[in-house]
């Protein structure tokens, strides 16, 4: 359909061309297609942006569960991390260790909250 593509200037162009061409007593048909295709870009660019804060509204809707998921399963992972750190290695060493697991773990929820957060 012929409404469906963008406007460009060369369209523009176009149609004063015809106008020139034609004289005035086409004007009124002129203006009104014109006018019929700038509605339908408006339109469609309209629904675009609906579409699109649609789909960033449910990504958004979704993080929330997804990011309590994780922490859920991180919280439970750090508790074999604590338990190998301190056990096979004891001491300071062995709470570095611990203390380098539990970054990581806390660093992932962390990349993961900035990842879903929303950017305006």
């Amino acid at each position: 359909m012929p409404g469906d593509e963008p406007l460009e200037r060369t369209e523009i162009e176009a149609v004063l061309e015809t106008r020139r061409e034609l004289g005035s007593t086409y004007d009124a048909a002129l203006v009104d297609a014109f006018a019929d295709r700038i509605e339908a870009a408006v339109v469609a660019r309209s629904a675009q942006d609906v579409s699109q804060r649609a789909s960033g509204d449910r990504a958004r809707a979704s993080a929330g569960p997804r990011q309590l998921a994780l922490g859920i399963v991180t919280g439970v992972a750090g508790i074999p991390v604590t338990a190998i750190a301190l056990a096979v290695e004891g001491g300071v060493t062995g709470l570095a260790a611990m203390v380098v697991g539990w970054a990581g773990l806390v660093g992932i929820n962390v990349a993961h909250a900035a990842q879903t957060r929303p950017r305006d």
